[in-house]
């Protein structure tokens, strides 16, 4: 085999900076494919070269097969890497870049092809010898009859679950026979929609369950090894936030039972790259349960690399290109304990909204034992087109209570502005006492409240604090920023304006000799970011002059203008010029990272203009409907 590899990295965000950063450390030559809103995004600069795949819907971009393996033929590419998600077990598209003569980094079609269908792999578990869930998986019987007597076969509560599903869709509960048919039918009604499948697997739902997973590396020479587990047990609807490895607080037997079962069923699999294997273990009992092979990287990845000292990207390409695994299961020694967090553009405080925007700044502490895998490393935008995930904040200890440890020191030193983030939740769960001893299942995040938000005050005051000391220390900062104040000596205290991302103006003087030893803050791009336990408030500094302006939905009607809360795209507009409307009604549909929000008039009008068209992109604050005022008097004598 040639020694020239050039390798084309089907994916985006922060797993294409990771295959590409490996990728260069062989010296492999390496191709981005990037779409419309991704022109100016970090992996897209990164490579040796950048392609348009085209606009921002994915059946035109990273899901277009065609023009990837056209790309594929036309740039003399020798090797694909899916990264995780989109095509990345899609095994008729691995098939089809094999077929082409490129390498496809991943396990083999075949053995994508047999994970597709959640029925065949509780086969293939069955024929493996790994417990699977007291369940009914049939594809011949999908009526609603035969999936309720299965139901009450295996005794309430159950889980339905889209036999073609992964990423937490496709999924409910039914506690009783009662809530069965609303349960099943949306069940299916999701996995219609996430899978163009909606056949249903009914399970046993396991009460408190923890989610258990083991790394597997295998070859083409038919060496396969673990790398031990992984513990995801920290989740949001089934949406992993928190991941660390070894998993915690496991009896000694499920440990070995678990790492025993993932090589088993890999080689029922003849599996041949990196793959994860899952598990539900019930916390009551220590027993465990298959529930399926992702034949992929994880997302997860990088707390196994941390603990073996193996790069698993690296593995992966080599494997790919035929060669033998370089290390045997005796060469595996796990090494101390690494936690990672999954940093998304989303508010906690407001039920998870998605958030979309710019990110002026991002600073990560370089602290021994930190690792930051991001979509970018300075700067960025957060759109609506795709998932909110910022990064990966990832730390090594030598044990579990280090790793934590330092991983909450890392959070209140990690700025992130002015977009809002789940930081402050994750400092928030890393200091559960429940989350330190391991006495946590799936529900852990839905059964509790979000953590109330420090009072605004607390993030007033620390940038008071902040401006103050720069202003000491540096006779150019912050207060020299604001065209209408200088200091000087024996001047009366001055006043500064800050404006944080709600709009609210603050007043702050340079006299506050208040200190807040526990908040860390950065000034940058005119922007105080103040961080208390994660949890961070960014303040613009304004000029008086403009601070206070008229808005000018005053003057647009009873209703004033309704604008984009954030960048998003537009789906529909129920209104036309010259509806009525009143308060409260459903004026313009729009979609953020795969969210539908509905945008209401806040009074009653006339509808003047509709801005926007469908499938249009909006940027936060634009103009998207407005409306002319409504004759009182003609309302009180019609």
């Amino acid at each position: 085999m040639s020694n020239y590899m050039k390798l084309l990295v089907a994916n985006r965000g922060e797993i294409a900076r990771r295959v590409l950063r490996t990728a260069k450390r062989l010296n492999w030559e390496t191709l981005a494919i990037f779409s419309d809103p991704d022109r100016e995004a970090a992996f897209a600069s990164e490579a040796d070269e950048r392609i348009r795949i085209g606009g921002p819907e994915l059946a035109d971009s990273y899901l277009n097969t065609e023009k990837i393996l056209e790309i594929c033929r036309d740039f003399d590419v020798t090797a694909v890497h899916p990264g995780y998600g989109f095509l990345s077990e899609n095994a008729d598209f691995a098939s089809q870049v094999t077929d082409a003569g490129v390498i496809w980094v991943g396990p083999n079609p075949q053995a994508i092809a047999s994970m597709g269908s959640k029925i065949e792999a509780r086969s293939l578990a069955e024929e493996a010898g790994i417990p699977v869930i007291p369940g009914f998986a049939d594809s011949e019987q999908q009526g609603d009859d035969a999936l309720l007597r299965a139901a009450e076969s295996i005794g309430y509560p159950i889980l339905l679950k889209a036999a073609a599903g992964g990423g937490g869709k496709g999924i409910r509960i039914a506690l009783s026979s009662s809530e069965f048919p609303q349960a099943l039918a949306d069940a299916r009604t999701e996995a219609s929609r996430s899978f163009s499948n909606d056949q249903i697997i009914v399970e046993r739902f396991i009460q408190n369950p923890r989610h258990v997973e083991v790394q597997l590396l295998g070859d083409q020479h038919g060496n396969l090894i673990e790398l031990g587990t992984r513990d995801c047990t920290t989740q949001r609807r089934y949406q992993k936030l928190v991941e660390e490895a070894p998993a915690p607080n496991l009896p000694m037997a499920t440990e070995n039972g678990l790492r025993e079962a993932a090589i088993a069923i890999g080689r029922v699999m003849s599996y041949d790259n990196a793959g994860t294997v899952e598990f539900v273990v019930d916390a009551d009992t220590g027993e465990y349960f298959f529930l399926e092979v992702n034949t992929r990287l994880q997302v997860e990845h990088p707390v196994t690399e941390l603990v073996t000292g193996l790069d698993l990207v690296e593995m992966q390409l080599k494997i790919a290109q035929g060669n033998p695994l370089p290390i045997t299961q005796n060469d595996v020694v796990i090494n101390g304990h690494a936690v990672e967090v999954r940093i998304n553009a989303e508010d906690p405080g407001e039920n998870y909204a998605p958030q979309t925007g710019r990110i002026d700044v991002l600073s990560i502490p370089s602290d021994e034992g930190v690792r930051w895998d991001g979509a970018f490393d300075t700067n960025g935008e957060i759109t609506p087109f795709y998932d909110g995930l910022i990064g990966k904040l990832i730390t090594w200890g030598v044990n579990r209570e280090s790793a934590l440890d330092k991983m909450q020191s890392v959070i209140t030193k990690t700025f992130i502005g002015p977009l809002t983030t789940n930081l402050g939740l994750h400092h928030w769960v890393l200091s559960n006492p429940k989350f330190r001893s391991m006495e946590i299942t799936t529900t852990f995040l839905d059964q509790n409240s979000t953590p109330p938000v420090p009072n605004p005050e607390y993030h007033v005051g620390a940038a008071a604090s902040a401006l103050r000391l720069k202003t000491r220390h540096d006779n150019r900062g912050p207060w020299r920023q604001l065209s209408n104040f200088h200091l000087v000596p024996n001047q009366t205290p001055l006043q500064a304006l800050l404006r944080d991302s709600s709009g609210q103006i603050h007043e702050v003087y340079s006299y506050d000799k208040a200190t807040f030893p526990t908040a860390h803050f950065e000034e940058e791009a005119g922007l105080i970011i103040v961080n208390h336990q994660g949890n961070i408030i960014s303040f613009e500094l304004v000029d008086r002059a403009h601070a206070w302006t008229t808005d000018s939905s005053a003057f647009a009607g009873s209703s004033g203008n309704v604008t984009a809360p954030f960048p998003a795209v537009v789906i529909s507009a129920p209104v036309k010029p010259g509806d009525a409307v009143s308060n409260g009604d459903a004026v313009m549909v729009i979609e953020a990272m795969k969210m539908l929000h509905s945008l209401t008039a806040s009074g009653g009008g006339e509808v003047d203009r509709v801005w926007v068209d469908e499938g249009d992109a909006i940027e936060a604050g634009q103009i998207l409907v407005s409306f002319t005022k409504t004759d009182t008097n003609e309302e009180e004598s019609a």
